[in-house]
This record gives structure tokens, sequence and C-alpha cells, in this order.
């Protein structure tokens, strides 16, 4: 496990920050730095057919060591991270033996990580903390599950006694800016289910997410002088505004949880002629995802009747899918895992993410996909941290699950 640690301290100084609107894959070329570090390091520790492609995907295989013919899984995490914070000159900080208070992170700049903002950081005393100076992410998101899998991978190759099925990995870029499943290659891969190594504290594991849309309204004004704009004036602002006024108010993020679904409104920007509003939506459940778009596109069609000729335009594009619905049919794929997460003694945390992940996608490209813990808390900020042991115990997950697929299926 030494080693782990080490890959996970080089890998975050690597700088791979995605970002936002750009159409080519990767978003920027400096992925590449780290994707093609790995494909070397994937062939110095004994991995076949490695390969990295002109888009940043990195694919490896660890043959089977057994006759006997057993489903071929995969692992999948991401190289990039959060444009939200910076990931440039990361300067990670290892702090052993955790004695359960404050953790000055950079005293210059007075940056500290308190138990009182992060009251997680109690279930680590005594444990190994790793973080940053508090001036950039940690980028845990998701190098954390880069070091879990090649450490993995490394073990189960020295340790040949575990008898095991193929097994296929990859590293892809782009995550961050919801890119990541766009060009992978799900018949080049050639796993008959896979896992993400991109979930948080220890225990989590997830096979359900968000049904996810994205929506904008745009709203046409009439604009005359106000001195004169009785029964004239068309203020799309005003005209927005009602709509907003129209949705239901406590469905939006900051008013639920769980299963519970939202609008999110993220931008407005207008004028009186003209303004412009981008929401997501947001629902677990399939049917009232559906319902949540019909509810907007029945309030344009009303609001559009009052008017002379329609003054509203909406475009909704669906994002991704709940994982779950391809998942369900195969629940050996959850089977494994928590028996897995049973006999290494993990707690299990079965939860929905209110979030999607690469795993939704591809688990509708015919990969299904679901979520394993990485150890990562506070993501995309400079309060990031992850312990050690936690990562240790990913590793432990996924080779247990690789034993378990062979002991079940031969």
């Amino acid at each position: 496990m030494s080693k782990l640690k080490e890959r996970f301290i080089k890998y975050v100084q690597y700088d791979t920050e995605s970002v936002p609107g750009v159409e080519q894959i990767p978003s920027t070329a400096k992925q590449f730095n780290l994707a093609k570090d790995l494909a070397e390091e994937l062939k110095e520790i004994g991995m076949t057919d490695v390969s990295i492609d002109d888009n940043c995907y990195v694919m490896a295989t660890l043959p089977a060591n057994v006759e006997e013919k057993v489903p071929t899984i995969g692992f999948v995490a991401h190289v990039d991270t959060s444009p939200d914070l910076t990931g440039k000159d990361v300067k990670p900080q290892v702090w052993e033996n955790y004695d359960g208070k404050d953790i000055v992170l950079n005293k210059e700049q007075n940056i500290v990580l308190s138990v009182e903002d992060s009251p997680l950081l109690k279930n680590y005393v005594g444990q190994t903390i790793i973080t940053t100076d508090g001036t950039t992410l940690l980028g845990a998101d998701d190098k954390a599950g880069v070091a879990e899998i090649v450490t993995a991978m490394d073990y189960l190759i020295q340790h040949p006694e575990i008898k095991h099925g193929d097994i296929k990995v990859c590293f892809t870029p782009d995550e961050e800016v919801g890119r990541g499943a766009d060009l992978f290659d799900v018949e080049k891969f050639g796993a008959d289910w896979a896992y993400t190594l991109d979930g948080g504290p220890l225990g989590e594991f997830e096979y359900e997410n968000f049904n996810a849309a994205y929506a904008e309204l745009t709203f046409i004004g009439h604009n005359v002088h106000p001195g004169t704009a009785k029964d004239t004036m068309i203020n799309s602002m005003m005209t927005a505004a009602r709509f907003i006024n129209a949705l239901p108010a406590n469905e939006v993020p900051e008013h639920t949880e769980k299963y519970e679904g939202f609008f999110h409104l993220l931008q407005m920007e207008g004028g009186v002629e003209k303004t412009t509003l981008k929401y997501i939506i947001r629902d677990h459940d399939r049917q009232l995802f559906e319902d949540r778009k019909t509810l907007m596109k029945e309030i344009v069609k009303e609001m559009n009747a009052s008017f002379a000729e329609p003054m509203i335009e909406l475009v909704i594009k669906d994002q991704y899918y709940n994982m779950k619905e391809k998942v369900v049919p195969n629940m050996q794929i959850v089977e494994l895992a928590l028996q897995a997460y049973d006999e290494l003694g993990v707690p299990k945390d079965v939860k929905a993410i209110r979030g999607g992940t690469d795993g939704a996608r591809l688990s509708y490209m015919g990969l299904p996909c679901p979520n394993i813990f990485a150890g990562g808390h506070n993501m995309h900020s400079r309060y990031e941290f992850v312990p050690l042991e936690t990562m240790e115990k990913s590793v432990e997950v996924i080779c247990r699950i690789v034993a378990l697929n062979y002991e079940r299926f031969k």
C-alpha cells in the first residue's frame, strides 16, 4: 500500500484541469501529460493491450489467470480535475496520525481546514490525511480513483493466487465538464460491466442517479419610452419573472434532498427587449422527470397564448438518465460489490447520487456501471482531503470484487 500513497501524491501534481464549453476532447491538452504516463506505468506493471487514443482515453487489460470463462469486468476513473478551483502547482501535505483538531493548511494565508466546517474529519482520528496547502484543490476527484485502480491491478499481478477473469481498466478525460463518456469506445473496452471509482467517503456505493435535462428559455419583449408605455410595452424581464414564479417554489436545490427532484435556475440575463433563462431539470423518477419537462412546456404554451404572437421560446435537451434502469436487470453487479464490502468490514452507504457520473452515461451505452467510493471529501475546493486508509480499503474492494466474480461465475 506504500505505492498507493506515492502514486496519488505523484498524480495530483499533474495539472489536468478541464475546461467547459470547448468542442474538442480533451478540452485541455495538458490532460495528456498524466494519461501518457499512466499508459507507460500500466505497461511497466504488466498490463497488456495498453492504448491511449487521440482523445486521451487510456485503456488496458489484465488477462485472466484461469481457464474458466467468467464475465469480463472493468474499472473506470477520470484524469481531469474540476475547473471550480485551480489544479496547478498542487502541493500535497500528508498529516499522519491525525489528532482530530483543525488542520492549518496555510499559516501565511490563514487557511484552515476546520472540524466545525468538516465534521467528518472526526471519523479519521489516528489515520493519515492528505490535503493541499489550501491554495488549490487536491484532485482526489478523481486521482484517488486512478491511484486505487492502478494499485489494485499491480497487486493482482503480484499475487497470481487471486484467481480472476479478464479485467479492463479505462482512464477518461473531461468528466468534470460532463463529457467523459462522449467518445468512450464501449466495444473496444470489452467489459460486461464496470465500476467507476469516483465516490466519496468510505462505504459509499451508488447505482442510482438523477435523470437530467437542460432547458433554455428566450423571452422577447417590446420596448417603448416608459412615459408612453401603457398597453404597449412588453418587458421581457417581467415575462421571465412570471415564468419563474409559475414553477413550484420549493422544488429547487436549496429546498430538496434525497430523492426529491428540482428545477434549478442556473443563469438569467437580459433587458426589456430580450431575456434568457438557463435551467437544469433533475429527478430520479423517470416519469416525474418527464412531468417536469411537460410542466415547463405547458407554462410556456399558456403564457404565449396571452400574447398576440408567441414571445417565448423553450428548448429542452436531455443530458443523461438514471443508471438504475440499466443496473437493476443485472443486479449481480451490485451484489458482488456489496458482498465485497461485507467481507472486508466496509460499512455500506448505498444511496442515490444527486447528480451524475460517467457511469450513468456508460450504462446507457451498453456498459452498466455503478460507482464505488474513492475517499475524497470537500470535492472541488481548497479544503479537499482524503484519508489514506479509505483509499486502501477501496483497493481491497476492487481486488475482492475481482475474486468474487470468479468464485461466483466459474
